[in-house]
C-alpha cells in the first residue's frame, strides 16, 4: 500500500472525522481542536489552520449557522460535547435528520471523483503513500493518524 514507511501524525485526545456527536460528524473534532490547543497540545500549523473559513471548521459552522468564534469562545467555557451543539443548535440552527444525513454524506466523500480530490492525492503523495491508497479525506486523516479506514466505513 505504501511507497515508504508512513510516520502517522499522532494527536492524542484528537478523535476521528466520522466521530459523531449527535449524529453530525466533524464537530466533535473541531471541538477536540478548540481544546487541544488551549492547552498548547496542538501542532503550530494545525493551530493556525483552526476556524478557517474554506476548510471544514468553516463548512461546520456555516451548517449550523454559528459563528467559530463564538463556539471557540463558548468550548472554553467548558461543557461536554453535547451541551455545546445543543448550544449550537440555539445559537444558530437546528438541522433536521436528512440535512445531517446529507451533510455527514457530502463530508464524507469529500475528494472521491470532486474538486477535493487533487488534495487528497497531494496528501497522498507528501505522506509516501499510492494515490489509490483512499479515496477519500476522511480515509486519508484515518490513515495519517494511525487509525485503520475501515474502522469508520459505515458512517
Amino acid at each position: 500500500m505504501s511507497r515508504m514507511n508512513h510516520v502517522p501524525t499522532i494527536i492524542p485526545g484528537l478523535r476521528s472525522p466520522y466521530g459523531k456527536v449527535g449524529g453530525i460528524v466533524v464537530f466533535g473534532r473541531m471541538l477536540d481542536k478548540i481544546r487541544l490547543d488551549h492547552v498548547g497540545k496542538l501542532p503550530d500549523d494545525w493551530s493556525q489552520a483552526r476556524g478557517r473559513d474554506r476548510g471544514w471548521d468553516g463548512r461546520c459552522c456555516r451548517f449550523l449557522g454559528i459563528r467559530y468564534p463564538e463556539l471557540e469562545a463558548e468550548t472554553l467555557r467548558g461543557g461536554d460535547d453535547d451541551e455545546l451543539l445543543d448550544w449550537a443548535f440555539r445559537i444558530g440552527r437546528k438541522p433536521d435528520a436528512e440535512e445531517i444525513e446529507v451533510w455527514n454524506g457530502f463530508m464524507t466523500k469529500m475528494g472521491w471523483r470532486d474538486s477535493y480530490s487533487e488534495r487528497v492525492f497531494f496528501r497522498l503523495d507528501q505522506a509516501g503513500l499510492a494515490v489509490d491508497a483512499v479515496q477519500t479525506m476522511f480515509d486519508f486523516i484515518e490513515i495519517d493518524e494511525g487509525r485503520s479506514a475501515s474502522d469508520y466505513a459505515a458512517v
